[in-house]
């Protein structure tokens, strides 16, 4: 019986041809897109589930006085992972993280620069389950001056010799030597934790780590089965006032843990993750997750609507099933066989996509995803159990429909599908294009709203300018280098800072001393510059004027912008900006206030200006170079910046990033979702479409006598044309009517998100149905010409 199933489902598939492509076609398309964001999202969800202790990171919401918003950062301070051991009984352990990149090691005929190595307790290798190749979990971050490195590390350093017990120099500001105590396995790419080498913290410790006023590291604690995480965190207040006693420093701090499965996709809003490998919102996941339903939702519909469609044709077959002794169960089973059979050649065809389109995804999203199905067989039988069911799902209520078909009435010829089965067809219709409108539209809010973000003015110049990293050598050398590059005139300015605009900036506490009254005490974000910063970087200043060139001008000067020269004059609400001018301002020893700049977007644009202050300490050193070079002379000036670097720091790669590629990396995640997101409303409106061109030309081969005889009455082409399709252009319409709403309410809340966003355009709505109905004109009009063409003689001649 089976044999026969496959047979007759095999000669029903090669008879409607047509049909049968569509069909393999729309699901195979849905399966693709399917798997591929399966992919993404286990991909996703599989960050470091490899470690097997109960790990959380220890992270702060900081409350310091003349912020915008309290913050969480995911800095802790030194001395909190002991004290928590010491104090509470659910801390079984902890483990410490200070990170360094580019850093330098070399042996006796090699010199690398690591990407990142870092700095941790010995206890690092027994709380995280990183595989150890060689050495001892316990003990070989015990000692100073051990360190661990990765295979790739070893490799680049002794080749194939083996590295236990030989030592590498790493040499910066100092010289030191570092005795290999371990080869760990290359770090896996779904770590959160990314490097090349471990280092015993104990090399670096000094006095002034045991602080509690510094926040420069991340903490991990390894916490006993069974903890409530919330008991933990409401004790955390009386923990810091124990060991922050002075002048209630603690109230400025709360503490909170984050169990490390969920750091890397939960931890959006908190700042200063510099330790989070490919940060990806899990909002962003769940969101693709829900479309890529859709979009094999409206691929299941496109095989219901068309079996449905067809049915009349199989109805003498069933009734002559049944007539000869078929039940209602047997004639179930083999059409859902056949919507089986109909499924997996799609899966096969949606393999075969799949492996095609990976290359690309895997650029766009920057990941190594892999179809990997005989490798990993539960993939493989997952995915063939996925397409059965969705091929029963998409095949059940045909089936049910078919069976039920009464012998008599069908060998009669008395069954009509017009009514009940056709006001079905035009609910699923006008469900799948009010979906595929609702994804149009969110695409279109989505790239305005990013194009938006790039493209507005953040209120200084970006264009032409490159930024280079440097470590502790070049910053000795800055000045000589400055002069150097501003000798030639491929070079229009150069500038250092402490950081570059468009990262998370650092924040620290200020004085101010009013008019009348105290010191005031606050924490604002803080940039050291030199003097030509403002210049390079076009900033412009509301009153006063920019820092002295003379030396002693030097960390005496400062620079505020708009928005904190408001919250310093909160209590002075008559007095203008400029008043400021000359006021006292700054650290320890104040200095003055020389100049209020306009408010610039120091961030990214999701985020309002907060309160900022520049100012300039040549002993702190910068950690970022500035060029700007003149324009249309790019390799030129590249050119010759990397031969003075070469000159002067020979031993020390030159590396550079122009500050608008810097940018696109911050919006990177933004433009992600916004590709993927219209990616898969192409291939709704694509699916969508098929479906309609299967039902028109259904619709067109059903009607051929009708039109045949109202062209013998006179009906013209036109006239035949919009026959056929004004039904289902009422449809489309339809389908706009009931996605716009769903579409404004939902890019409502999500543009609320943001600090600076577009505004609903209803011209966007009217644009999507205008593109819409256009597509399912053009998709019904060739079937519907085709038919209002052929010669009436023909279609009506009789069978």
């Amino acid at each position: 019986m089976i044999k026969s199933y496959i047979k007759s489902a095999l000669r029903n598939l090669w008879k409607s041809k047509f049909f049968s492509v569509i069909n393999i076609i729309g699901l195979s398309i849905g399966i693709a897109a399917c798997i591929v964001i399966l992919l993404f999202v286990f991909y996703e969800k599989s960050f470091d589930k490899f470690h097997t202790k109960n790990i959380y990171r220890l992270s702060e919401v900081q409350k310091f006085p003349g912020m915008v918003a309290s913050q969480k950062v995911a800095l802790s301070m030194y001395p909190m992972g002991p004290s928590l051991k010491n104090d509470y009984p659910a801390v079984k352990n902890f483990t410490r993280v200070k990170w360094s990149n580019k850093y330098q090691l070399a042996n006796q005929s090699k010199r690398v620069f690591l990407p990142q190595v870092l700095f941790t307790d010995s206890a690092f290798l027994s709380i995280f389950n990183f595989q150890l190749l060689k050495g001892d979990r316990k003990t070989a971050l015990e000692k100073p001056n051990s360190i661990i490195i990765t295979q790739q590390t070893a490799l680049k350093l002794f080749g194939n010799k083996d590295p236990m017990g030989k030592t590498v120099m790493h040499y910066g500001s100092d010289t030191v030597g570092f005795a290999v105590t371990g080869v760990l396995a290359d770090v896996p790419q779904n770590s959160q934790l990314q490097f090349d080498g471990l280092l015993s913290l104990s090399s670096i410790h000094e006095s002034w780590m045991d602080s509690w006023s510094g926040n420069w590291l991340n903490t991990y604690v390894e916490l006993a089965p069974g903890t409530d995480i919330k008991v933990l965190e409401n004790k955390m207040p009386a923990f810091l006032k124990k060991y922050m006693p002075n002048n209630d420093s603690w109230k400025l701090y709360e503490l909170f843990f984050t169990p490390i499965s969920e750091v890397h996709a939960s931890t959006t809003d908190v700042g200063l993750d510099y330790l989070n490998y490919q940060k990806f919102d899990k909002q962003s996941t769940n969101l693709f997750s829900v479309i890529a339903l859709v979009v094999l939702v409206i691929a299941c519909v496109n095989f219901m609507n068309l079996t449905t469609a067809r049915s009349i044709e199989r109805s003498k077959e069933v009734g002559i099933r049944k007539s000869i002794g078929a039940h209602r169960t047997q004639l179930a089973c083999q059409f859902l066989g056949e919507t089986a059979m109909l499924s997996l050649i799609a899966l096969v065809l949606a393999l075969v996509i799949v492996k095609l389109c990976l290359p690309y995804v895997n650029r766009l999203s920057q990941r190594n995803l892999e179809l990997s199905l005989f490798s990993n067989p539960a993939l493989l039988v997952g995915l063939v159990l996925l397409t059965v069911v969705v091929g029963l799902i998409a095949g059940l209520y045909p089936a049910v429909f078919l069976s039920s078909f009464q012998p008599v009435k069908v060998l009669k010829g008395a069954v009509s599908l017009r009514s009940s089965k056709s006001g079905l067809r035009n609910i699923l219709v006008v469900g799948q294009f009010s979906s595929a409108v609702f994804l149009m539209i969110a695409t279109v809010f989505v790239v305005k709203q990013l194009k938006f973000m790039q493209k507005r003015d953040p209120g200084f110049s970006r264009e032409q300018i490159i930024t280079i990293p440097l470590n502790d050598v070049a910053k000795k050398k800055y000045d000589q280098l400055k002069q150097d590059l501003l000798s030639n005139s491929l070079i229009n300015g150069v500038t250092g800072s402490q950081d570059v605009l468009g990262s998370h900036l650092d924040q620290g506490g200020v004085g101010y001393k009013p008019e009348n009254g105290p010191v005031r005490v606050l924490t604002s974000t803080r940039l050291i510059v030199d003097k030509d910063f403002l210049n390079l970087y076009n900033i412009k200043l509301t009153a006063g004027s920019n820092f002295s060139t003379g030396e002693n001008g030097y960390g005496r000067e400062y620079i505020i912008n708009e928005e904190l020269a408001k919250e310093l004059l909160k209590d002075e609400p008559k007095k203008k900006l400029q008043s400021l001018i000359g006021r006292q301002f700054g650290f320890d020893s104040l200095g003055v206030i020389t100049g209020i700049a306009k408010n610039f977007n120091f961030n990214s644009m999701h985020h309002k200006v907060e309160t900022m202050f520049m100012f300039n300490v040549k002993a702190w050193g910068y950690s970022q170079m500035s060029v700007k070079i003149s324009p249309g002379r790019t390799k030129e000036a590249l050119a010759f910046i990397k031969s003075k670097w070469a000159n002067t720091i020979s031993d020390y790669p030159f590396e550079y990033q122009f500050v608008e590629d810097h940018f696109s990396e911050v919006y990177r995640a933004d433009n992600q979702v916004s590709q993927v997101i219209g990616i898969l409303a192409g291939l709704a409106i694509f699916i969508s479409s098929l479906g309609l061109l299967g039902l028109a030309s259904y619709s067109a081969e059903k009607r051929i006598k009708e039109i045949g005889v109202r062209k013998v009455l006179g009906a013209s082409v036109n006239n035949i044309v919009f026959l056929i399709s004004g039904h289902f252009l009422k449809l489309i319409i339809l389908a706009n009517i009931i996605a716009w709403p769903l579409a404004w309410l939902a890019m409502h809340k999500w543009l609320n998100n943001f600090a600076y966003r577009i505004t609903i355009d209803l011209s966007v709505f009217a644009s999507v149905a205008i593109v819409s109905i256009v597509v399912a004109l053009f998709t019904i009009s060739f079937q519907s010409v085709k038919a209002a063409i052929v010669n009436p003689v023909k279609s009506l001649r009789t069978e």
